[in-house]
C-alpha cells in the first residue's frame, strides 16, 4: 500500500474539535487531493492510514469517504479502505454536455437579471486575471482565475440548485483540464469567449450570452477530448 502519497496533516486540527469540523477538514483535504491528482485513479488508501495522516480519529474520516463515495470521486470498500475511481473520456463527454447545457442557462439568467457593473465586476476582474496571466505564460494561474470566473456565474445565476450540480460536474472534470493544462494549445481563444460573455452580460443580453457561453463550452470539451483520444488516456 502506497502511504506516502497520503495527505500531511491539517493545520491547527486537534482531537478536541468539533465532530461535524473534523468530518469537513477530511472531506476538504481528501476532495482536494483527489481533484489535483495527487491521489490518481486507482490511489488505495485504509480508513486507518487516513486516520493517522490527518491525526484524528477513524470515525470523522469514515464519515467524509461516505460523501466522496456519493459524489463518485471514490469508492469505499469495506475492510479495505477506499479506491479513487477513474474517469473516462465517455465519462468526460457525458459531463460537458451536462455543463454545455447548463452553464448556458446560468449565463441566460445572468443577463436576464439585469445585474450592474458593480455587480458583475467580479467576472470582468477575473477575465482581467486570465488574460495578465497568460501575458505571463502562468496557466495555473490561468486556470485559477478560470475556475473563479465559472464560480462567479453560477453563484451570480441565482439559481443555488443548479449552481450546485454544475459545480459538482465541474470538479468532475477538474482532474482531465489539470492533466491536459499544459497540452493544449494557449487558451486565448477560451480568454476572449469569457470576454465576449462578460460583454453580453453587461449589455442584458440574455440570448448572446446563453449562445457564447454554449459554444464556448462546446468548443472546449471539443479540444479536450480529442486530445485526450490523441494521447491514448483511457482513464484520468
Amino acid at each position: 500500500m502506497d502511504t506516502t502519497r497520503l495527505m500531511a496533516p491539517l493545520e491547527g486540527m486537534t482531537g478536541r474539535e468539533p465532530s461535524g469540523k473534523m468530518t469537513d477538514s477530511a472531506y476538504l483535504s481528501m476532495r482536494r487531493n483527489i481533484l489535483d491528482n495527487v491521489w490518481p485513479a486507482g490511489h488505495q488508501a485504509t480508513e486507518a492510514e487516513i486516520a493517522a495522516s490527518l491525526e484524528m480519529s477513524r470515525t470523522p474520516v469514515r464519515e467524509a469517504l461516505m460523501r466522496l463515495q456519493q459524489e463518485g470521486l471514490l469508492r469505499v470498500m469495506p475492510r479495505h479502505g477506499m479506491r479513487v475511481l477513474p474517469v473516462s473520456p465517455s465519462d468526460m463527454a457525458q459531463i460537458y454536455q451536462i455543463l454545455t447545457s447548463l452553464e448556458a442557462t446560468a449565463a441566460e439568467l445572468v443577463a436576464a437579471r439585469g445585474l450592474s457593473a458593480a455587480q458583475l465586476g467580479p467576472l470582468r476582474a477575473a477575465t482581467d486575471a486570465m488574460d495578465g496571466a497568460l501575458r505571463e505564460d502562468d496557466l495555473t494561474g490561468w486556470a485559477a482565475a478560470d475556475e473563479q470566473f465559472h464560480a462567479c456565474l453560477l453563484d451570480l445565476c441565482g439559481n443555488a440548485y443548479l449552481r450546485d450540480v454544475v459545480l459538482n460536474f465541474w470538479d468532475r472534470a477538474h482532474r482531465a483540464r489539470m492533466v491536459t493544462l499544459r497540452l493544449r494549445p494557449k487558451p486565448v481563444h477560451s480568454t476572449q469567449e469569457h470576454i465576449e460573455l462578460v460583454a453580453a452580460l453587461e449589455a442584458g443580453d440574455a440570448v448572446r450570452a446563453g449562445r457564447v457561453q454554449r459554444a464556448h463550452r462546446e468548443r472546449a470539451g471539443a479540444e479536450l477530448l480529442n486530445l485526450l483520444k490523441r494521447l491514448g488516456l483511457n482513464v484520468l
